[in-house]
């Protein structure tokens, strides 16, 4: 029988080059896939949402004198050969996990004794809640939570969310989200509310999607499936999933989509907006991997590929316009 606490410390040090990985300036999506089969394994889903706390509670403790000179002296070690040959872009590697480890268990205390939590446009916090389930709330998101002994039941008000639920069978785990209702007992998956619209991608495990005002009865999905419930009713389709949620790791992935649709995917991450004012290229297909928040790649990409010029608009808005118009 191998070494648990061998076998351990092997995903912890993965999940430390993965988040390295996926932070280096550009990530193909065949990086993701392989992120995505890495992380199928319990063991290494749950090494790599240790380095993501550690790396956000870290962030929270900026401009502590002590914790400062400890995080700086952690980062200033020189990761293992093999880490070093990979693309630049770390934000925590494994030479800082021990010394910033001790930062995480009183943060847990803190995330469970809250009931409301909200992002700032370009933010992203990743909630341990009290019952071992983690939540990853997205841009501009805010979400309540309310857990009884029959039911734990959270409220995502706006915005988008990853849910990894922990196993109940006592106490199913419902969102609710606008008119929608998505039930789970164990699994993973992302909710996103869009106007009037809610979007449900399931990564694995199995969910039912009640929209409560019509008739329908619940849409229950398999991996790899999104329901998108609006007024006028429910509807499933297959999705790519590492596509669809690759948000979680940074990144916005377009796979043919519409430029209007993918400037409004980019600027739900800034605050200083991105404004298309060539009205002729809001259909045509978008293909790119670009970092949450980098508003300058995607401005030079968009205007390198279809010939657009930027300048200049109100408030720190970049406008695209067709060049000589």
């Amino acid at each position: 029988m191998g070494n648990p606490t061998a076998r351990v410390e092997i995903a912890d040090r993965e999940a430390a080059e993965w988040h390295e990985r996926l932070g280096a300036p550009s990530v193909t999506t065949e990086t993701i896939r392989e992120f995505f089969d890495w992380r199928k394994s319990p063991a290494n889903a749950d090494a790599y949402r240790r380095v993501e706390l550690i790396w956000t509670e870290s962030r929270k403790l900026a401009g502590t004198p002590a914790i400062e000179d400890a995080l700086n002296d952690a980062m200033s070690r020189r990761l293992p050969k093999s880490s070093e040959r990979r693309a630049p872009g770390i934000l925590l590697g494994a030479a800082a996990v021990g010394a910033a480890a001790v930062l995480v268990f009183g943060g847990w205390t803190w995330w469970q004794g809250r009931s409301t939590f909200t992002t700032g446009v370009g933010e992203q916090w990743v909630v341990q809640l009290a019952d071992g389930s983690s939540v990853r709330l997205d841009t501009d998101s805010r979400m309540r939570v309310r857990f009884s002994d029959g039911q734990r039941l959270v409220d995502l008000e706006r915005g988008q969310a990853m849910f990894s639920v922990a196993h109940d069978a006592q106490r199913p785990f419902v969102v609710a989200a606008g008119d929608a209702r998505v039930t789970a007992i164990g699994t993973v998956f992302d909710v996103q509310r869009q106007g009037d619209g809610v979007s449900v991608t399931l990564v694995s495990g199995a969910v039912d999607v009640t929209r409560l005002s019509g008739p329908e009865r619940p849409l229950r999905l398999a991996a790899g499936q999104e329901a998108r419930v609006t007024p006028a009713g429910t509807a499933s389709r297959s999705v790519d999933v590492p596509t669809a949620t690759s948000w979680t790791e940074g990144r916005i992935v377009f796979r043919d989509t519409p430029m209007n649709e993918a400037v409004a995917e980019v600027n739900r991450y800034l605050t200083a907006k991105v404004v298309l004012e060539a009205k002729d290229l809001a259909t045509v297909p978008v293909n790119g991997v670009f970092k949450t928040g980098d508003r300058d790649a995607f401005v030079a990409a968009a205007s390198g590929v279809f010939g657009l010029e930027p300048s200049a608009g109100p408030n720190g808005s970049i406008r695209l316009s067709e060049r000589g118009k």
